[in-house]
């Protein structure tokens, strides 16, 4: 149990995601969907950089020689970190990319419902 309780980052992570998901899937807002999405997102960049941390590290390893590796257990690992700059990247670009779509939807079909959108389109369809 004291483990379970050791490790409640990892619960919040969970629970971001659930959050997101629930978002996503479950709401009709296409506003809503995206920061869902964006949520979602954001606990997975939050998991990774956690896992960059380590118990009793003090340094990175760019700081000391590369020969001075009577204590390796002391450096953290950065790769995560610039592993999710990238990812902070990509997910900014991809959220811009995907409110300029549901502006161009709102525009054409004046509203944001995913429903009315769906039979918006089928009675385009002629279904």
């Amino acid at each position: 149990m004291e483990y379970i309780i050791a490790k409640y980052n990892y619960w919040m992570y969970v629970i971001l995601m659930m959050v997101g998901f629930y978002a996503m899937i479950v709401k009709k807002n296409l506003v809503k969907k995206l920061l869902g999405l964006n949520i979602f997102q954001w606990a997975i960049i939050f998991f990774y950089i956690s896992t960059a941390v380590k118990s009793g590290g003090a340094t990175v390893p760019i700081l000391h020689s590369a020969l001075d590796t009577a204590n390796i257990n002391l450096y953290l690992n950065p790769l995560p970190h610039v592993l999710m700059l990238t990812a902070i990247v990509v997910g900014v670009s991809t959220t811009g990319v995907a409110l300029a779509l549901v502006i161009l939807i709102y525009r054409k079909f004046q509203t944001l419902d995913e429903d009315e959108i769906l039979d918006k389109l089928r009675e385009l369809s002629g279904k």
